[in-house]
């Protein structure tokens, strides 16, 4: 097991109020499964994750779906950074304040200059889809600014 996801795992089950991501820190997620390049999370949605109908934003969801992405890319424990350079994200349904939704990463396409990911995003017993969008991510070159 790599660093990356051991450190990780010592989250299971935990919020991420100490993530080492801001964003996810706003967001706040459960960690609910992690392996190398497969994560699950929960999240409860607030009220100032929502639009003025009180559902989901979606770029609320497109936020949750890129940083829960970013941190599958962080399980396989790379020795260089990554960042995404697309993302593409399809809206199926609603999730409004109060409800908790699932959100699933994949890793597809662990290359060495683009990782290719997934994410889903479900209703609390998986029976509804949200939403489903993925990404590529690019290795950073440390030597550029």
């Amino acid at each position: 097991m790599n660093k990356s996801l051991a450190l990780l795992q010592t989250y299971l089950g935990k919020d991420s109020s100490d993530s080492i991501s801001p964003l996810m820190r706003w967001l706040n997620p459960t960690l609910l499964h992690a392996t190398a390049g497969e994560l699950e999370f929960s999240y409860l949605i607030r009220e100032e994750m929502t639009n003025p109908m009180h559902i989901l934003h979606g770029g609320t969801t497109a936020a949750i779906i890129d940083d829960a992405i970013g941190a599958a890319v962080f399980s396989l424990g790379k020795p260089h950074q990554y960042t995404t350079v697309n993302l593409a994200v399809d809206y199926f349904a609603s999730a409004k304040t109060g409800d908790t939704i699932i959100a699933k990463t994949t890793i597809i396409k662990n290359g060495n200059q683009i990782v290719n990911a997934n994410c889903e995003v479900w209703n609390a017993d998986k029976t509804r889809m949200i939403a489903k969008g993925y990404s590529n991510l690019i290795k950073l070159n440390p030597n550029r600014s």
